[in-house]
């Protein structure tokens, strides 16, 4: 917008109706030609970022048909179609990000942006003009993410990581649907579906004062939570297809089939739970030949330099049946008793026997438990 009749209430209307900059007649040649060439590498950016959702939209997929990861693909479908504002939590690499856009995907939302607030990656000094954007000294406008999230989703990754101040600020946004942006005096009206994520046990972070309980009653109508890889071995086949026909289709490659000794992938210890399965299949895809020895060595070469958890029993196929059995059922039955936090009424529920039939077995197999 170029005008000989400059007034702060004329630049900041102009903005808001979508002019990139505001110049003010004279005007200086090499600044009017900054401006534009800025403003065709912001649209470029823009027409990227929504291209690259889309691929990520039209792509990825909650898989699975372990009991943990149906009940979660159940959940998505109940709160999708509402306006439920959901916590999802689970380690790192689990797939938070990936059940919110489901969740906005599914939603009636799905034609309005999804935007990702990772409180992690916020500057630390400048939390409040992040989130709300700021009106410049200039009259310019630079927009937070409530505002680019505006009528769409606004998923709030890591939100552990934001600072108590702030969080009262995010709260007082949930209660009165509005807020001014830091140098403003105008209120601005939002209408944005609000998802969470996070990492960390935020019943414990609210005991130590590092987390609001009012803003997480707020946050988690509906809580979600995503099971580490470990957790649900029986989707790795599952994942691995999956895998491997998207990441090959996406790459340009063609599918080749990865058939690794599943009992190795069932006892490593994926600390980077699916995240680095997806970063397994794709480095077989990008540097295997295709035959069966060299896929084989890429897949034992990626799990060998990682930690895997030792087991000296586990599945020794050259072991009597009664033997083996009994080393699967120990391996199991103590996986399941960790998972559970030792809590022998939660591991007999969620493994389908009887307390004390689970009393009966574990005492058989010599596992000690509280």
């Amino acid at each position: 917008m170029i005008s000989g009749h400059a007034t702060i209430q004329v630049a900041v209307e102009s903005v808001k109706l979508g002019a990139f900059e505001f110049l003010e007649k004279p005007f200086n040649t090499d600044r009017l030609l900054n401006f534009t060439k800025r403003a065709f590498e912001n649209l470029d950016l823009k027409k990227e970022n929504k291209n690259l959702n889309k691929l990520f939209f039209d792509t990825y997929e909650i898989v699975g048909d372990s009991e943990e990861i149906t009940k979660i693909k159940n959940i998505v479908k109940k709160i999708a179609t509402t306006e439920t504002r959901a916590m999802i939590l689970g380690p790192a690499g689990s797939g938070k990000e990936l059940i919110a856009r489901t969740i906005h995907k599914s939603s009636l939302r799905k034609d309005f942006p999804f935007v990702v607030c990772n409180g992690a990656l916020l500057d630390p000094k400048n939390f409040d003009r992040e989130l709300f954007g700021i009106e410049n000294p200039d009259s310019t406008i630079t927009v937070g993410f409530f505002e680019k999230a505006n009528n769409g989703t606004l998923l709030i990754d890591n939100v552990s990581e934001i600072p108590l101040e702030t969080q009262t600020k995010i709260l007082r946004v949930l209660t009165d649907q509005k807020f001014h942006r830091v140098n403003g005096n105008k209120e601005i009206l939002t209408n944005i579906r609000f998802l969470s994520s996070s990492s960390k046990n935020l019943r414990k972070e609210i005991e130590l004062g590092n987390f609001r309980e009012d803003l997480f009653q707020r946050l988690s109508v509906v809580e979600i939570k995503l099971p580490d890889l470990q957790s649900r071995t029986s989707d790795i086949p599952l994942l691995i297809e999956y895998f491997m026909e998207k990441i090959s289709k996406n790459l340009g490659k063609k599918v080749i089939s990865i058939k690794p000794n599943y009992v190795k992938l069932y006892k490593h210890a994926w600390s980077g739970n699916v995240r680095e399965l997806r970063n397994l299949v794709e480095r077989v895809i990008i540097l295997s030949d295709g035959t069966k020895e060299n896929i084989e060595l890429l897949v034992n070469e990626s799990i060998e330099s990682k930690n895997t958890n030792e087991s000296d029993g586990f599945l020794d196929f050259n072991s009597p049946l009664k033997t083996a059995r009994e080393q699967f059922e120990k391996e199991y039955l103590m996986h399941q008793l960790k998972k559970n936090g030792s809590n022998i009424s939660k591991t007999a529920e969620s493994i389908g026997m009887e307390r004390s039939a689970l009393h009966r077995k574990l005492t058989s197999l010599g596992i000690e438990y509280k």
